[in-house]
């Protein structure tokens, strides 16, 4: 399973033109059946797959624990999984955020209760780490990388989608058997309402990026207790919400 590939290219600078080799992101259409009836696609690395599948059913509210999913089968590109129907999932199904459906989700989100305190320092040292580690976004700038931290554990994963890719993290949390309520995710990409609310359903108090927020994503955060950090470029960034989580060192 290649993860790069090599291809031809022509590069153009300074008005100078030469043929260069070029590593892209290998990506694929992976294709999830839930239950022999709800078929999603999505365009992915084909790696972490079981951790994907299972940190998406978890934050498309389609299972309550890991005990829900009886099966997960996975051929190449392909995923069956059979999850419990006994949890009003049917719902969730319907009305998953890759159907579109977030925006009727953002009255309903849960209040997140959560001691997590972290330094600002270890924000800005945390974000160092993971574009350090990022080895496929470095080798080809074509994917988004997340990582979920916990009580000194720092577990990454890229995909060429950022929901993948945090997918991914919540579902090698779950694995690892981490406390979300003590734990945040920190990553590159936007910070929209379907992403807060991903992580708001598995009880995870704080999101943190590189990026920008959305104001869909602020309105989540605003109801819902928890914190968003945004901007976190080298020395700096921006904290929105419930800022009493973060200590903030002053010089």
């Amino acid at each position: 399973m290649k993860l790069t590939e090599k291809i031809d290219a022509i590069k153009f600078k300074d008005g100078k033109k030469e043929k260069v080799s070029e590593e892209v992101v290998c990506d694929e259409t992976i294709t999830l059946i839930i239950n022999s009836k709800i078929t999603r696609n999505f365009s992915a690395i084909n790696e972490s797959l079981k951790e994907f599948v299972i940190g998406y059913l978890f934050g498309e509210n389609m299972i309550k624990s890991y005990e829900d999913i009886e099966k997960i089968d996975i051929s190449e590109n392909i995923i069956n999984v059979k999850i419990k129907e006994n949890i009003n999932n049917n719902d969730a199904v319907l009305c998953s955020d890759a159907s579109g459906g977030w925006r009727s989700k953002i009255k309903d989100v849960n209040i997140i209760n959560s001691d997590l305190k972290i330094d600002s320092d270890e924000l800005i040292k945390n974000m160092k780490i993971l574009t350090d580690k990022a080895r496929i976004w470095k080798r080809t700038g074509g994917a988004h990388v997340a990582g979920i931290v916990s009580d000194g554990l720092f577990i990454l994963k890229e995909d060429v989608s950022r929901h993948v890719a945090v997918d991914k993290t919540i579902g090698a949390g779950v694995l690892e058997n981490i406390n979300f309520t003590n734990s945040y995710i920190i990553y590159s990409g936007r910070m929209p309402a379907d992403m807060v609310i991903k992580l708001n359903r598995v009880g995870m108090p704080m999101i943190v990026s590189n990026a920008a927020p959305a104001y869909s994503g602020y309105e989540v955060v605003r109801k819902s207790n928890m914190t968003m950090v945004g901007f976190l470029r080298e020395n700096r960034f921006n904290a929105y919400g419930n800022i009493n989580r973060i200590n903030f060192n002053l010089s």
